[in-house]
């Protein structure tokens, strides 16, 4: 599992750095899911909180996105 990002760490990156970890995350997590599938996970957990992460950069996109539009 890649390291824990605080939120406001995540505040911080710029939008280029949160799409690059995005792209990251996403990879982590695609084989975080095949892993879960072919054999048991050292620790489960891991699954759920890289996606809760992916989730957070997005939601941060998607701010930075409307309040660019306003």
């Amino acid at each position: 599992m890649a390291e824990k990002l605080s939120f406001a760490a995540m505040r911080a990156m710029t939008d280029i750095e949160l799409a690059a970890k995005v792209a990251e995350l996403e990879k982590e997590r695609y084989g975080l899911q095949f892993k879960a599938g072919t054999e048991v996970l050292a620790n489960p957990m891991d699954l759920r909180a890289t996606r809760r992460t992916v989730a957070q950069l997005k939601t941060l996109q998607a701010e930075r996105l409307r309040a660019q539009k306003a």
